[in-house]
């Protein structure tokens, strides 16, 4: 759907009467919207919305939540790496922040994880970046297979 401010602006360009607006506005908008908000549009019950702003709210607030969604998904892009951090705390820290989004695909997590890992933290972070770009991952699980073997190579 066109934006709603728009919608009106088109509706009110069209010659009509103060008193002609209102209706029109509830009669024409179903005819903008397109699969999920139609869906919506089409369950509400008959004579629900007294006015526009009605509809528009309920609109607004039926679909915000999408909105959200998707805007929250690319949150995963957002964590990196802080400073002084550990590889192996930042790992954790990653797991557990990406499980509190909305699902993302593993590639997603594997450029997110790239992206965010900080090459002055620690050599154990650049040796890793370094590697996981030269050769690069699929899935996180492989990317977490790298992690560990950095990790028990660190260790001994």
């Amino acid at each position: 759907m066109r934006t709603l401010p728009t919608y009106t602006c088109a509706i009110k360009g069209n010659n009509l009467k103060d008193d002609e607006i209102e209706s029109v506005l509830l009669k024409k908008f179903g005819e903008t919207l397109s699969k999920r908000a139609m869906m919506w549009y089409h369950n509400l019950a008959s004579n629900s919305m007294d006015s526009f702003a009605m509809l528009a709210d309920s609109f607004v607030k039926a679909h915000v939540s999408a909105i959200k969604v998707a805007t929250r998904k690319s949150d995963v892009f957002k964590i990196k790496q802080r400073e002084n951090e550990m590889l192996r705390e930042f790992v954790s820290r990653f797991q557990m922040e990406r499980m509190e989004l909305p699902p993302v695909s593993d590639d997603w997590a594997v450029r997110a994880f790239i992206q965010g890992l900080n090459e002055q933290s620690s050599i154990a972070s650049k040796q890793l970046k370094q590697n996981l770009i030269e050769y690069p991952t699929v899935t996180w699980v492989d990317v977490h297979n790298r992690y560990q073997s950095k990790i028990r190579v660190e260790d001994d």
